[in-house]
């Protein structure tokens, strides 16, 4: 009984590990977490 939940564990990880890294959200398709892009805001200076 061990051997079967270690074995299913196994494959559970395995898959989990797998789906992470062929389903990527970035711009190279290496996997992992999607980087964020920097957006310039206008600030408003005063001269006073």
């Amino acid at each position: 009984m061990v051997e079967l939940l270690a074995a299913g564990s196994l494959l559970i990880a395995l898959g989990l590990a797998f789906w992470l890294l062929l389903d990527s959200d970035d711009d190279n398709g290496g996997g992992g977490l999607m980087e964020p892009t920097l957006v310039p805001i206008p600030v408003r200076r005063s001269d006073r």
